[in-house]
């Protein structure tokens, strides 16, 4: 009876993973407000009804296409602050991280940069909540480091969420580089690197009033 149990769990798991794949492929021309659920099934090959076992709707799809699309950069972009002495480290490290996932999940990171200010309500505030929770972690990780002592949780706030909207731009800029041309790519990280140079520079000499 288990081993049909677990069996059973995998067939929904794979069924829904292809969904989201589908989903996923389709977006790559068209917004998610105008995918239709029967487009999604017929593309994975089962009835539409099939669709509401793992889904309420497209939005909630979308939903999880948020997740699929941020979850892994969490640990990437924790470790590498947690880890890295050297502000110059970090910043490379973390522009070259940007630029790896832009490579690796394009098509995730259009559909992030379609949707943060498309048309469906539920997946504008998954986004949100996931950057959200993005600064909330670079803030944290901030926090523990030496030379961030007296600075207030408001302004530790504020220089955690100027990291975020500068990764999300930089991960745009990658997103719309030239397929195939290392000198565009370079150019992007370089100036990312010096921009984030900037802001830590700039950080040294903040006071919190």
């Amino acid at each position: 009876m288990s081993h049909t149990v677990g069996v059973r769990r995998a067939q929904k798991q794979k069924t829904r993973q292809a969904l989201l794949d589908a989903g996923l492929l389709l977006l790559e021309e068209q917004s998610l407000s105008s995918l239709g659920l029967r487009e999604v099934t017929r593309a994975v090959g089962v009835a539409p009804a099939a669709f509401y076992r793992h889904f309420r709707d497209i939005g909630d799809l979308g939903v999880a296409l948020v997740e699929e699309s941020l979850g892994s950069l969490h640990a990437m972009i924790r470790a590498i602050l947690a880890e890295q002495e050297r502000a110059d480290g970090r910043i490379a490290l973390v522009v070259e991280a940007i630029a790896t996932h832009v490579r690796e999940h394009h098509a995730h990171i259009r559909f992030i940069a379609r949707e943060r200010h498309g048309g469906v309500r539920a997946v504008r505030a998954a986004i949100a909540a996931e950057l959200d929770r993005f600064a909330d972690e670079v803030a944290a990780a901030l926090a523990a480091r030496p030379g961030y002592a007296d600075w207030s949780p408001d302004d530790m706030a504020m220089l955690a969420q100027l990291y975020v909207d500068h990764m999300v731009t930089t991960a745009a800029a990658f997103l719309e580089a030239p397929p195939d041309s290392p000198e565009a790519e370079e150019r992007i990280a370089c100036t990312a690197r010096r921009q984030l140079r900037l802001i830590s520079l700039g950080c040294g000499q903040w006071r919190t009033d």
